[in-house]
C-alpha cells in the first residue's frame, strides 16, 4: 500500500499496536489476534530478538491485511533495514532528521519521537507524517492540549502510559491516534495464550478511540 494509504489507516483505526518481548515465539498469532479486534497498525521494536525476521515473516504472513512497523528505531542504518524486511512505517523514541530522510526517499511513514514544543515542530518541519509525543504519561492529555494548541497542525502520537480509561481523553485533546504497550498487548495474556482476550482489548481500545472522537 501507499504511504498516504497506511497513513490514512492508522489515523482512521486511531490505534497503533506495540509489541516488544524478550521473546519472539508467539508473536504472529499476537498479531493477529490484534487485528481481529480491528487494530490495523502493529509496531515490533527492534529491541525485539531477531525483530527483522519477524517483520519479514509477519509481512509474508499478512500480506496488506495489517500495517507492519518498525519501533525504537534510533539510526538511518536500522531504518532502511526495517524497510527492506517489510516495515510499512518507523517509529522513533528520538528525534533524529536522517531517520526521516529515510522514510522520504522510500516513501515511508515516518512517526519520530519528540516532547517539547521546539523538538514536535522541527519532526514536522523535517517531514514527519505523525510524531511521536514521548514520554506522554508526564503531562498526560492537558500537555498534549497545550502543544496542540499553538501548532494545531502537527499529527500528535502520545506513546507512554496510554490506557483504556484515558484513551478517549487524548482524542478529545488533539491526538490523531494512540499508541500502546503492554496496556495492550498484556504480557499475561500472550504467556496464557488467551489470543481471544487479547483480541477483545483491542477491539476495547478501538472504541475508546470512537468514543473521544464521538462524545
Amino acid at each position: 500500500m501507499s504511504l498516504k494509504t497506511n497513513l490514512r489507516v492508522i489515523e482512521e483505526t486511531g490505534v497503533i499496536a506495540i509489541v516488544r518481548f524478550d521473546r519472539s515465539e508467539d508473536l504472529i498469532q499476537v498479531a493477529r489476534a490484534i487485528a481481529g479486534g480491528g487494530v490495523k497498525a502493529i509496531e515490533f521494536t527492534m529491541t525485539t530478538p531477531n525483530a527483522l525476521e519477524i517483520i519479514a515473516a509477519a509481512r509474508r504472513e499478512f500480506g496488506e491485511e495489517i500495517i507492519l512497523g518498525a519501533g525504537t528505531v534510533l539510526d538511518a542504518e536500522t531504518a532502511r533495514a526495517a524497510i527492506l524486511a517489510g516495515a510499512a512505517f518507523i517509529v522513533a523514541p528520538t528525534l533524529n532528521r536522517r531517520v526521516i530522510e529515510v522514510c522520504r526517499r522510500y516513501s515511508i511513514v515516518a512517526i519520530p519521537g519528540a516532547y517539547t514544543p521546539s523538538e514536535i515542530l522541527s519532526a514536522w518541519e523535517w517531514g514527519a507524517d505523525l510524531v511521536k509525543v514521548f514520554p506522554a504519561e508526564i503531562g498526560g492529555p492537558a500537555y498534549l492540549k497545550a502543544v496542540r494548541a499553538p501548532l494545531p497542525q502537527i499529527k500528535l502520537v502520545p506513546v507512554g502510559g496510554v490506557t483504556l480509561e484515558n484513551t478517549p481523553e487524548f482524542i478529545r485533546a488533539g491526538a490523531s491516534a494512540v499508541a500502546v504497550g503492554s496496556n495492550l498487548v498484556n504480557k499475561k495474556l500472550v504467556a496464557e495464550r488467551r489470543y481471544d482476550q487479547l483480541q477483545e482489548l483491542a477491539a476495547g481500545f478501538i472504541r475508546a478511540v470512537q468514543a473521544g472522537r464521538n462524545p
